[in-house]
């Protein structure tokens, strides 16, 4: 007695040295449609797969907010990075007025110890502050995403010209 096969696909990718003709078009190509019990599969090209008339791609909900969230993340980090150069031209504009003021070669020779001393601590606090606000960002979600952009899960449509 012959099972009713499920209308739902899984994407695989194959090495390109195992590369196949698309099932429909007749192209080399290395994505493999295949059933969850992987009784079945065929040879598709990824311009079928974008074609809606040929399947459509089954969404999983969690994982695209979870994709949502990683890009927002992202986007937090480079914030903070960007407020972080933005400090750093602040201040070295700052230190550059700050010697344009002295006069004495006198002031200029103990001032430039004590401020190499201030320079290097200021900058020590800042690469630390932003380190432990990027560090923090991250640990509130430490998901790993290995996706490579695409749906993964298909339904194939039941007439397909």
């Amino acid at each position: 007695m012959t099972s009713l096969l499920s209308n739902v696909w899984h994407l695989r990718r194959v090495a390109e040295a195992s590369a196949k003709p698309c099932h429909i078009c007749y192209k080399s190509t290395a994505s493999v449609l295949i059933t969850p019990d992987q009784k079945d599969h065929f040879y598709i090209c990824p311009g079928h797969l974008k074609d809606r008339g040929f399947c459509t791609p089954i969404v999983d909900e969690a994982e695209a907010a979870a994709k949502k969230k990683q890009e927002e993340l992202d986007r937090e980090i480079e914030l903070i990075k960007a407020e972080y150069a933005e400090k750093l031209k602040k201040r070295k504009k700052s230190k550059d007025s700050k010697k344009k003021e002295k006069t004495t070669e006198k002031e200029k020779g103990k001032e430039k110890e004590n401020s190499k001393d201030d320079e290097d601590d200021e900058d020590v606090k800042a690469e630390k502050e932003k380190n432990e606000k990027i560090k923090a960002i991250t640990d509130k979600d430490s998901t790993v995403t290995g996706d490579d952009g695409g749906p993964r899960v298909f339904m194939l449509q039941k007439y397909w010209f």
